[in-house]
Order: C-alpha cells, then structure tokens, then sequence
C-alpha cells in the first residue's frame, strides 16, 4: 500500500495556483499575440507615461538592455513611442500609442475574465478576502505592487 502524502502548505499551494494560473493567463494573452512579460511592461508604460527604459528596467528588475530588446519589440508593433527627452537627451521616453492602449484594453477585459475563472469558487466576499491576506503576505515580503518577481530572472 502507499503512503499517504503529507498535507501540503499556504507556499507550496500558493506555488501550484501560481504556476496554473501563469500558464492560464499566458495562453489568454498569447491569443493577443502577447507574452505576459510584454503585458507587464504595457501595463506600466501606461501607469507613468514618460517613464524612462532605465527606469523601467530598474523597477522591473531587470538588464537595461534586455528592457531595450522587449520595447524594441513593442515599438516594432506600434504599440511603444520611445522619444528623447526634452530634459536629458540620453534618455528615451516610453509611452503607449493608441494602438497600445487599445490593446490594453483588450488586455484588460482578459485578466478580468482570467481573474473570474480562476476565482469562480470563491463567493465575492471570500474574493475580497484572500485579496487581502495575499497583499498582507506579499507586502510582509516587500515584494513591490504590481511587479512579477520572474522579470528578475530574464536574461
């Protein structure tokens, strides 16, 4: 006979509902031609318009000059302007063309359907809820607002 598995803990199922749900919203945005770390960097593009590469590749974590490689991208599909800066002219400005906030609001309409199927067995409150253990976690973990840890790790 085998063993009984031992009863896994908050991390190890906050792991497995994470990698499921990646997956879950990766496939949804692939459908739009888009990886999630693209939409990421859409995402805060739109948030601080006039955002720097530099700056972004600092708050993402990330190589400046992979950042420059994902926006090279974006703007090679019209979605990203990056323009000098009328302050210092190393710098490139990032903005979204209106393309890019069409997009976004497709991107939106998705994560909130992703966020409906994923949470289909919680009533709204319990929604709520987990909602706010997870930002107390997260926030006990200084893990930034909004910011997937993975940019880290992309070389």
């Amino acid at each position: 006979m085998a063993a009984e598995l031992p009863k896994t803990g908050v991390a190890f199922l906050l792991v497995q509902l994470g990698k499921h749900a990646a997956m879950k919203f990766g496939a949804r945005v692939g459908a739009l031609d888009l990886t999630p770390p693209q939409v990421g960097m859409l995402r805060m593009i739109a948030a601080q318009p006039g955002l720097s590469q530099q700056a972004l590749a600092g708050r993402l974590g990330m190589l400046p000059s992979k950042v420059v490689s994902f926006i090279d991208d974006l703007e090679g599909r019209g979605l990203v302007t990056r323009t000098r800066s009328s302050r210092d002219r190393r710098v490139y400005e990032l903005t979204l063309t209106t393309e890019g906030t069409e997009l976004l609001g497709e991107i939106q309409s998705v994560a909130a359907e992703h966020e409906a199927d994923f949470c289909q067995a919680l009533s709204a409150a319990e929604h709520a809820q987990l909602l706010d253990l997870l930002r107390r976690l997260a926030d006990s973990h200084d893990l930034p607002p909004g910011i997937h840890p993975g940019y880290r790790d992309i070389r």
